[in-house]
């Protein structure tokens, strides 16, 4: 763990001192490296149990493909924020790395933490950098509402885990996720127990976000700069996800009839919020509303609590980390160049960038869950486990596969096809580095076809 762990928080001074002409190259490059080795806790995560493990941090399958994927954001939020930052000041720029290298920091200890108490400390120290990301480098006058929306869902969320933390401290005597397993097991039954049932999910659930809790997200996709909407949808969310994983196990009895509701916000939120974005005409707004019904899918296939229900939750977070952090990034170098987030303003783009319309052709066909893909393989594996849990869901799982299908295709024609508009006379040619960008987001996608061993978790 340290020797990932170590160079990331190095990479702070780095950013500090190096001069300013070799600022962007090396922090990149730094934090590639430090990707590239991160690779290499994949290696491991077949055998089941534990690896990796150090006084307070251990991988083991389910936490490995998403620190991982941690690991592989960073220099990918750096490619991404390197022209929209180019006319700021300098000691801003390195602020800026700085924000997002901590970031990085924080998820590999709550995705590494062997203590719940530790999870949960990292878990809110995340939305520090997150916050003055959004508040400080936005792109609108309404940022810092959208801020105050991210942070106060978060924390009305997660305090009561604290104090069922606290409670669960208190009656088994230890917190540790490795001896956790094998306590013996609660008997739930009082009203009161019910309650820290839904105190222990609730801040997951708000993270995640479940639909009902999700009206943070599209504010605070819609005013993040680049950097902070790709971390917010590949990784943010997924802490979500990972908290309901691990903290299950423990609040077996109870867990049978309480999820129901949760189950049927979750399916209905899948066919809401794909509605929703039949009808956006802002891109972004629409990217962070479909990130919210792939949520309801993946929060759907954990609380149902089968070894399908998860690994399907787990492939599909993974995918779709990469595919909307992918779209994100579109969808930003369509705004660099026009200036407008409006859809109707910025179509047939194909005319002028024909090669990023490739790119958009590939990002929109995995949103929508095309078959060899990552993403077609969670859906399928979590639609299996709840069909088997109650045939009636087949109804909404169907109809919000069909909806994702349509926003995945009206967002593509929207932007790409048809005639190019008047007043859309000098546009930029893509560089390099966004073909190089959306390559590192879509390759790895392309490539865990070949082997999706790697992010199946327990199951394996």
């Amino acid at each position: 763990m340290l020797k990932i762990l170590i160079p990331t928080i190095m990479l702070i001074p780095t950013t500090w001192l190096i001069p300013k002409k070799q600022l962007w190259s090396t922090t990149l490059a730094y934090s590639l490296i430090i990707a590239l080795a991160s690779l290499s806790w994949l290696k491991l995560s077949a055998e089941t149990g534990w690896s990796s493990l150090s006084l307070y941090m251990a991988t083991d399958p389910l936490s490995t493909p998403l620190l991982a994927l941690t690991c592989w954001l960073l220099p990918l939020m750096i490619l991404a924020s390197q022209n929209h930052t180019t006319s700021e000041p300098e000691n801003r720029q390195r602020m800026y790395i700085s924000l997002l290298t901590s970031l990085q920091i924080f998820l590999i200890m709550a995705f590494g933490a062997t203590e719940v108490i530790m999870f949960y400390v990292m878990f809110e120290a995340t939305l520090i950098p997150t916050l003055i990301i959004i508040t400080r480098w936005g792109n609108q006058t309404e940022r810092l509402n959208a801020g105050t929306y991210f942070l106060f869902y978060t924390l009305a969320g997660s305090l009561p885990l604290l104090v069922a933390l606290l409670l669960l401290q208190n009656t088994t005597g230890t917190l540790s996720l490795l001896t956790l397993h094998f306590s013996p097991a609660l008997h739930l039954t009082s009203y009161a127990d019910k309650i820290w049932w839904a105190g222990c999910l609730l801040a997951f659930l708000v993270k995640m976000p479940l639909y009902g809790a999700h009206l943070w997200l599209p504010k605070a996709h819609v005013e993040a700069p680049i950097a902070g909407s790709m971390v917010l949808a590949a990784v943010l969310l997924k802490l979500g996800g990972y908290g309901m994983m691990r903290i299950m196990i423990m609040l077996d009895p109870l867990t049978k009839e309480l999820s129901y509701p949760f189950i049927i916000f979750a399916l209905w939120g899948v066919i809401m919020t794909g509605s929703i974005c039949l009808r956006q005409t802002d891109l972004k707004s629409l990217i962070a509303y479909s990130s919210v019904s792939h949520m309801g899918l993946v929060a759907a296939g954990i609380l149902i609590q089968t070894p399908w229900g998860f690994t399907g939750a787990l492939i599909l977070m993974i995918a779709h980390g990469l595919t909307s952090s992918a779209l994100f990034c579109l969808a930003n170098t369509n705004y660099e160049r026009t200036h407008s987030r409006t859809m109707v303003l910025a179509r047939g783009l194909q005319m002028a960038l024909p090669l990023m319309t490739a790119w958009w052709f590939i990002g929109s066909l995995a949103n929508l869950a095309l078959p060899p893909l990552p993403n077609l393989m969670g859906e399928l594996m979590i639609i299996t486990s709840l069909f088997n849990w109650s045939w009636w869901t087949l109804i909404l799982t169907g109809a919000g596969t069909l909806i994702t299908a349509s926003y995945s295709l009206y967002m593509f024609l929207m932007t790409q096809r048809g005639p190019l508009p008047a007043h859309i006379i000098a546009l930029d040619p893509t560089h390099s580095r966004e073909h190089l960008l959306i390559a590192l987001h879509l390759l790895p996608l392309l490539l865990l076809v070949l082997k999706p061993e790697l992010i199946w978790g327990w199951t394996a």
